[in-house]
């Protein structure tokens, strides 16, 4: 399939409706635009680079947990959801109740992530991932009754409150496993002589066109970049994510998916999605860039603390991962007391490392707020 003459598919007629029903992508492909071909150069130099510097960092593993919970709070964003990513750190005893049902959404996907990303040391990245990982995400929520894990068996619409208004209508119940079996195809062919961020871009919007599930696609589709990444050793951590550039261009990101099925224009689509990649592993690596630094400002600090060094230094790598972090949760992690945990926190806030946020005498929640800024 030669980019330039790209058919995604036609419409076909049902029961007072049209369902879009995509081509299938795992055929050969011709990939001949100098743009794309330029843009493709900058995305892979720049994730090349993100890649070799995160691997350069000690305790990456921390820093990544606050990535994840980044993408959490804007993927799920792109879906509705009102939590913020200073909500999305905290334990649901400080959450208002209204919001709740959000907090609990951005954990989900969250815990989803995690997950995936742990299974692809046994499991290929396949339907069956896919669908455990979409298992995860609607455990307990608002999509808990929308056939978790599985694809689904009627049909759905986005956009209008009926089919009959739907802005657009996927793939009809009855092509959803053949066509999912096909994407699954097209990411494993070895044959195809397609770049793994133009395979990954043309997933992307495949999986999004077909929207297996009945709830959770947007979420599921931005997943699989990461794990699409990971598992063919782009990325030796997860370490890019792109929910925050789709949320920040939200309408452009819907419009250059409508647009490859209205006009058949894969290569715009595939242009934004790479300057997305471009862009956000330049943002990731200056984000590592300021972590780096500012590990080293309080690093310093510390040294004047003495004695109790060794646990200031404990307490800085449980930061590091919880930000948001009240006294009880202090004493938990570094298993001291109480009274030695409000003490080591005292410390961090003489030091201006640490600061108080709620103004309360009890139930008080302190911040590690130069490190949130770094990812806010």
């Amino acid at each position: 399939m030669d980019l330039n003459r790209f058919n995604a598919g036609k419409k076909a007629q049902r029961y007072q409706y049209k369902s879009f029903e995509p081509c299938e992508i795992n055929i050969a492909w011709k990939i001949d635009n100098v743009e794309l071909v330029m843009l493709l150069s900058q995305a892979s130099i720049k994730l090349g680079e993100l890649n070799a510097f995160s691997q350069l960092i000690p305790d990456i593993d921390f820093f990544i947990k606050m990535h994840i919970f980044k993408e959490g709070t804007k993927s799920s964003k792109i879906e509705g959801t009102r939590t913020n990513f200073d909500e999305a750190l905290q334990k649901v005893d400080y959450i208002q109740p209204e919001k709740k049902d959000d907090w609990q959404e951005v954990q989900n996907y969250v815990l989803a992530m995690n997950k995936a990303i742990k299974s692809l040391d046994k499991l290929p990245l396949s339907n069956r991932l896919l669908k455990q990982t979409h298992k995860s995400l609607m455990q307990g929520v608002r999509g808990k009754f929308k056939l978790p894990g599985e694809f689904r068996q009627s049909q759905n619409w986005i956009g209008g409150s009926s089919l009959v208004d739907a802005t657009f209508i996927p793939p009809h119940q009855d092509n959803v496993e053949c066509l999912m079996a096909d994407l699954e195809k097209f990411l494993h062919n070895q044959n195809l002589l397609v770049p793994h961020l133009i395979k990954i871009g043309i997933a992307h919007y495949q999986f999004e066109t077909i929207h297996p599930f009945l709830d959770g696609n947007g979420r599921i589709g931005r997943l699989l970049i990461t794990l699409y990444l990971v598992s063919n050793g782009l990325l030796s951590k997860p370490t890019l994510y792109l929910s925050d550039y789709f949320e920040k261009n939200k309408l452009l990101y819907y419009d250059n998916l409508t647009r490859v099925r209205t006009h058949n224009d894969m290569i715009q689509w595939l242009k934004f999605f790479l300057e997305g990649v471009r862009t956000t592993s330049e943002s990731s690596i200056q984000t590592f860039k300021e972590i780096i630094k500012l590990r080293s400002q309080v690093e310093y600090k510390i040294i004047s603390l003495g004695k109790k060094q060794a646990l200031a230094k404990s307490f800085l790598q449980v930061l590091y991962s919880k930000p948001i972090i009240d006294a009880a949760e202090t004493a938990e992690a570094l298993e001291i007391n109480i009274t030695t945990a409000l003490r080591l926190i005292d410390d961090f806030i003489k030091l201006k490392i640490l600061k108080e946020v709620t103004g309360y005498k009890r139930n008080r929640i302190f911040i590690f707020d130069d490190y949130m800024k770094l990812f806010r």
